[in-house]
């Protein structure tokens, strides 16, 4: 089963991906993981190569085709990754989203910053990609139609919202 899993900054898209991977045995990918390293390899923070990003659509590109070609050779994959469900054809895709306060106060804790400064970089950031899909891609980050289930991660656990996923994947089995 290919199970693609997006959603904004701090939504619990990796955490889902992990806990969902651990339940399941399928392997996960992560577009996050991959723009990161693509950030260090140019000695740059994520925003700044956000930035950067603006500027060179082969940057997107590379991470989209990559994706898409791992899932295509793949039986079974979960491919994490923000607009990963536009590449990706997907038994199921999936959106996971929380409020922004919520998001701020995870991504703080995670890296060791003021929830203010990570609000402010959601924020950049959030304006940053969505015009890059736009342009790029031609993609309505806010457009929820290509999603099977969106999840608000705030009201649940994470481990039940890969439960959540889990339970549809055996429903969309049974339907095969």
């Amino acid at each position: 089963m290919i199970i693609t899993i997006g959603g904004p900054a701090g939504s619990g898209t990796s955490t889902t991906s992990h806990i969902l991977s651990e339940k399941t045995g399928i392997p996960y990918i992560s577009a996050g993981d991959v723009f990161r390293q693509m950030a260090r390899e140019q000695n740059m923070d994520v925003l700044k190569f956000s930035k950067f990003a603006e500027g060179n659509i082969k940057i997107d590109q590379e991470i989209d085709q990559r994706q898409a070609e791992l899932a295509r050779e793949a039986d079974d994959l979960i491919v994490e990754g923000r607009i990963s469900a536009y590449f990706v054809d997907a038994d199921l895709k999936v959106w996971c989203n929380a409020p922004l306060d919520v998001r701020a106060e995870r991504i703080s804790q995670r890296e060791n910053k003021s929830i203010e400064l990570a609000r402010e970089e959601i924020i950049t950031r959030e304006a940053s990609e969505a015009q890059r899909y736009l342009d790029i891609h031609n993609i309505d980050i806010n457009n929820m139609d290509v999603y099977d289930i969106v999840i608000n991660t705030h009201a649940f656990k994470a481990d039940s919202v890969a439960q959540i996923i889990v339970k549809v994947t055996e429903v969309i089995r049974c339907q095969q």
